[in-house]
């Protein structure tokens, strides 16, 4: 998110965070502290990334953040649009929220803060059942999953995406220098905080994300997605192709 931040933004990180007091301090800090500084959340939103989608799955969805920002937008506009951010477009209005989330912790944390607004399972999102949707969404998540896993989930995630659908991937960019390393580091910080041990984590260069979502049947773009962070993260906007349609390249 912009150093600058608008009041629009504050009151919206305010309403999304506040449901997860219930689930605890940690909860509450980590939501307001990842919603605050994670430029992801403020571009779906600012970009309109899942403005036509009417049921969303999120892949790996940790406490629900994206569920909760979701809601907390609706709720904002419904209230008083006028401290909407003037440059955004109304934000989506969802009638399905779903998540799928391996750890337990997390998972009721999500129960917790947002109640039935949305319907989270337990599940290994290399063998869970995706259902169909018209926005799927992967933050952070993919790089944790051997290479066969992975071509396997975004195999998956284009047969459940609806012909108009969306799949939004968050990756870390494999040749990203610096700011890649960086991004390595934290994440095993992470797993070794989770008791998971130091295991082998599974990157890609940017390209080769590009070329996989290609070839299973994606047109995508990147837009760079680390700003106001130390990383060299990408959001990979992918679209399914048309059938008979060829391939015209990831930009």
């Amino acid at each position: 998110m912009n150093a600058e931040i608008s009041e629009g933004e504050l009151d919206l990180i305010e309403a999304a965070t506040a449901p997860y007091r219930a689930a605890g301090r940690f909860a509450y800090h980590f939501a307001r502290g990842k919603l605050a500084k994670d430029p992801v959340f403020a571009a779906i939103l600012a970009r309109g990334l899942l403005a036509r989608c009417n049921e969303i799955l999120d892949l790996g969805c940790g406490q629900g953040l994206l569920a909760a920002w979701l809601l907390a937008a609706q709720r904002l506009v419904e209230r008083n649009a006028t401290v909407w951010p003037g440059a955004w477009p109304l934000p989506p209005r969802p009638t399905v929220l779903r998540g799928i989330e391996l750890q337990r912790r997390s998972l009721a944390r999500a129960r917790i803060a947002l109640g039935c607004q949305a319907h989270f399972v337990e599940g290994d999102v290399r063998r869970a059942d995706f259902g169909n949707a018209d926005g799927i969404v992967l933050l952070d998540v993919l790089h944790y999953i051997e290479y066969a896993a992975q071509e396997s989930i975004l195999e998956r995630a284009h047969r459940s995406l609806a012909a108009r659908g969306v799949l939004l991937l968050r990756v870390g960019d494999g040749a990203g220098g610096f700011g890649f390393h960086v991004g390595k580091w934290v994440d095993r910080m992470i797993l070794l905080a989770e008791g998971q041990g130091w295991r082998r984590l599974h990157y890609r260069p940017l390209r080769e994300w590009r070329a996989l979502l290609d070839s299973i049947g994606f047109d995508c773009e990147s837009l760079p997605m680390s700003s106001g962070t130390p990383f060299a993260n990408v959001l990979l906007v992918a679209k399914p192709r048309p059938l008979g349609q060829h391939s015209n390249g990831a930009r």
